[in-house]
């Protein structure tokens, strides 16, 4: 296991909608050679995202499971709401305020959350808090007026 820090990303959606960010932010981690772990707080979200992942893009899908079906551990994109990391991830993503848990061993994890909702806001910045307190390294993205996304601190 390496020693470097797992850098955390925050993403403030205000522009776009969940919907829209995470296919693309999948693809670009399976392009990097590495697997995701997408947390989710409920079963809801679980069943919400495995059939947008599979419909998001008429010309195309992202190859993921559910970690509640077979085969999880061989999964490239992992949709849980447990934060066993059964396939091995490098990134892990939190979705809906889900627990953040152990980030120990990944690369990288990306905490997404809706800033049109003021209990969204306040969660991601209690976390944000907590996280600068403890020593994480972390950065802040948001998207400009051309709905780009720019690293904020």
């Amino acid at each position: 296991m390496s020693d470097t820090k797992t850098e955390i990303w925050f993403y403030h959606l205000e522009r776009s909608t969940l919907d829209q960010v995470l296919p693309g932010l999948l693809e670009k981690t399976l392009q990097r050679g590495w697997r995701a772990l997408v947390r989710a707080g409920n079963s809801g979200t679980v069943d919400d995202l495995d059939e947008m992942l599979w419909v998001y893009r008429p010309d195309s899908f992202l190859p993921h499971g559910r970690a509640d079906a077979d085969h999880a551990d061989v999964q490239p994109v992992l949709i849980s709401e447990s934060g066993d990391n059964l396939n091995s991830a490098q990134t892990l993503f939190i979705i809906d305020e889900s627990e953040l848990g152990n980030t120990e061993g990944y690369a990288r994890c990306f905490i997404i959350f809706d800033g049109r909702n003021d209990q969204s806001v306040q969660h991601a910045r209690n976390r944000w808090r907590d996280l600068k307190d403890s020593g994480a390294e972390l950065q802040y993205w948001k998207q400009d007026e051309d709905g780009r996304w720019a690293r904020s601190a």
